[in-house]
């Protein structure tokens, strides 16, 4: 009997490794249709999904209701399992290099109880060539088995879009790949068990990572030149989003838009092909130029408020400026990897007091990552206000609001672009 077939006669289990904001949504979905153990090594998670709670904040508690599954720190109850998915982040280090440990500790973990017949895919974004030259090794070595005989080998990237109520995993086209046809047509009728979009079947498993991989390529490719355009108009008083906004109307013109590149994906994705590239003796120009660019957005951003400050004719060291937002995108809750934490640094490095809120956020997390808390209520006594997230909370704020907490002269730094038709009597800016 098939893989397929065992999981759907419930006489085989699913196994989801790593329970975040990718691992935990694949998780429910399974559940749903088959028998599944949701495993991770953060016990207060394991204890909070018991309860169906999500520690993302992304899931609704209704979602965990009329689901088979068995959550556990336990890695011996994944011997039941027969079909293991490996959905565990892979961040970069402080030297924009991939930080491979979550990923190969997860395999260790797989490996430690893979028996016969067993399946592994990997969800993980990665450079090409992971999959199979890094985790199948470990596999193989603490298994004692070998990969497409005694096991199958299989890549189907995520693409989970947090705060994304709409493109969520059953509505996005899932791209799969294993180690040879059988288990790639296996792979692919599990997949279809839950995604409603259908799946794509990719020639091998690198042709999918190198797929993932440069999905947030582009966009951060993309974006770095809308940055840079903003850096352009600016120096020629001309606004980027009235300027986006023209060219739009032409039906061929992609619209990206300029502002902060962060999270752990667009901010990080990148720098697994350069390393890739490197590696293999190219240098990736465009993209490391890209990238130079987005990370440099939160310097220029807070450099850019000095300079209107002290254009003001403020004191910059005794003046203080409210950010509003500190995640790393809209309406989530997710800090990892934000960008507003280098405005933050940036404007203190000047002498600036920062306060910042955030609706969304942990003060306790934010302090805890870099370094910083949340105001629990901001003064009235700014110099500068930077709305660096657009949150929903924030797009019905009025004039008389930014007015309110600003002394004279005060400026508007609107990251998004959000408030352009809206602020008429303050000093506004954008990117």
């Amino acid at each position: 009997m098939h893989i397929y077939e065992k999981l759907l006669k419930k006489e085989a289990s699913l196994s989801l490794v790593g329970l975040g904001y990718v691992g935990l949504p694949i998780a429910l979905a399974f559940a749903r249709k088959i028998k599944v153990i949701g495993f991770d090594i953060n016990s207060s998670r394991i204890e909070m999904m018991k309860r169906g709670v999500d520690p993302s904040d992304e899931l609704e508690p209704e979602v965990f209701q009329n689901t088979d599954i068995q959550f556990t720190t336990d890695k011996n109850v994944l011997k039941k399992a027969a079909f293991h998915i490996v959905a565990v982040p892979t961040p970069i280090d402080k030297h924009n290099l991939p930080d491979l440990t979550p990923l190969l500790s997860a395999t260790r973990t797989v490996g430690s109880i893979l028996k016969k017949g067993d399946y592994v895919v990997y969800e993980s974004t990665v450079y090409p060539g992971t999959t199979d030259e890094e985790c199948r090794t470990i596999l193989e070595d603490l298994s004692g088995l070998k990969c497409g005989v005694d096991f199958k080998l299989g890549y189907s990237p995520e693409r989970i879009n947090p705060g994304d109520k709409e493109h969520t995993i059953t509505s996005i086209t899932k791209i799969v790949s294993a180690c040879d046809e059988e288990a790639l047509d296996e792979v692919a009728k599990v997949y279809a068990l839950v995604v409603k979009a259908g799946v794509f079947k990719a020639s091998s498993i690198k042709v999918a990572e190198a797929a993932k991989i440069i999905e947030n390529t582009q966009r951060d490719v993309n974006i770095a030149l809308m940055n840079e355009l903003s850096m352009i108009f600016n120096k020629m008083n001309i606004n980027t989003f009235e300027v986006l906004e023209a060219a739009g109307t032409k039906w061929n013109f992609l619209k990206f838009f300029p502002g902060l590149v962060g999270g752990h994906c667009i901010g990080v994705d990148p720098y697994y092909l350069t390393f890739k590239a490197a590696e293999l003796g190219h240098a990736a120009q465009v993209i490391n130029s890209g990238r130079a660019v987005n990370d440099g957005m939160g310097k220029y951003i807070a450099t850019e408020v000095v300079k209107k400050i002290i254009k003001a004719g403020k004191n910059v060291l005794h003046s203080k400026v409210l950010v509003l937002g500190a995640t790393f995108k809209e309406n989530v809750s997710d800090i990892r990897n934000s960008k507003v934490a280098d405005v933050v640094n940036e404007l203190k490095s000047y002498g600036v007091t920062v306060d910042i809120i955030d609706p969304y956020a942990s003060s306790e997390e934010l302090n805890k990552e870099y370094g910083f808390s949340l105001c629990k209520k901001p003064g009235n006594d700014y110099a500068a206000i930077v709305v660096a997230v657009a949150h929903k909370d924030y797009s019905d704020l009025s004039e008389d609001y930014f007015r309110s907490h600003l002394t004279e002269k005060g400026l508007v730094m609107d990251v998004k672009g959000i408030y352009r038709k809206k602020i008429k009597n303050l000093t506004y800016i954008s990117l």
